[in-house]
């Protein structure tokens, strides 16, 4: 696509002593992007290719354990471990106000980054983000997040990362990068997952609430990792936000980072991050 195939400048810093591997690219107002769960930065340059051509800055690390950056310890892998760790980066780096937008586990970082330092935040996209505790209605009550077992996880797991009408294109993307993570940091990658698996951030959500923090939630209607009542519960507990659905599965937006580009040149409008006085009428709520 004509003006928006570029390569992220792949750097790396220092934090605390830890190498972060992260990738930048852009001009404008910064998007820190999260990344999710066994994944790592390089997965998604299609898709942040698109908000570098929506005029944004995009800083793009490897959460610890992952893509080349060290992991941080056991003591420390928790969810506000690693929002810590990223108000750390952001120091280093010199980001002095970021947009926090993450997908999947890297939303829930998102979420913490967000509550715990909100100097640093002026605005959160969430994309099919993990925080929310809800999971499914069963017998009209529904069930929180904490009673999903692991095999229903691991059922929908495969459908949801790599859609079969772009397999060919995903499916070697996601696999690589996995692999790659598994491969240099396995005590790293399975302890993430499981703390992805119990994250409950029902309280930092109501509270960025409470503060008004412009947030935009995205979200494939098609995902049954990040199912429709976590979704909704997610949007409930953020007030109602202006929300997104697409067509798309869990992955969608590595799947299709054109969808993502477009989507995203409007959630920049709605958030104040561009002017465009149309843009924000395309934004509707779920």
């Amino acid at each position: 696509m004509a003006g928006r195939e570029f390569w992220l400048t792949w750097r790396t810093a220092s934090v605390g002593g830890c190498r972060v591997a992260y990738g930048e690219a852009g001009e404008g107002p910064t998007v820190v992007f999260l990344h999710g769960w066994g994944l790592d930065h390089r997965a998604y340059k299609a898709a942040l290719a698109r908000l570098v051509a929506a005029g944004l800055h995009v800083v793009a690390p490897a959460l610890p354990g992952f893509g080349g950056s060290d992991p941080i310890g056991a003591s420390r892998t928790s969810v506000r471990g690693f929002a810590d760790w990223l108000e750390e980066l952001c120091e280093v780096l010199g980001l002095e106000e970021v947009v926090a937008m993450g997908h999947s586990f890297g939303g829930a970082v998102a979420i913490a980054f967000a509550h715990d330092h909100p100097h640093r935040v002026r605005a959160l996209v969430l994309v099919n983000s993990i925080g929310a505790s809800a999971w499914a209605h069963r017998g009209g009550a529904l069930r929180s997040m904490a009673e999903r077992p692991l095999w229903d996880w691991g059922l929908h797991l495969p459908e949801d990362l790599w859609p079969v009408r772009q397999v060919r294109r995903v499916l070697p993307v996601v696999v690589a990068e996995a692999a790659g993570n598994l491969l240099r940091q396995p005590a790293a990658f399975w302890r993430v997952a499981k703390m992805a698996r119990q994250a409950d951030l029902t309280t930092e959500l109501e509270v960025l609430k409470a503060r008004r923090l412009p947030v935009v939630v995205l979200w494939g209607e098609r995902d049954r990792l990040v199912t429709r009542p976590a979704f909704e519960e997610m949007c409930r507990l953020l007030g109602a936000p202006p929300a997104v659905t697409v067509g798309g599965s869990h992955a969608w937006l590595i799947a299709e980072p054109d969808t993502f580009g477009e989507v995203m040149t409007n959630v920049a409008a709605v958030i104040g991050l561009v002017d465009d006085e149309e843009a924000p009428a395309a934004v509707n709520e779920a």
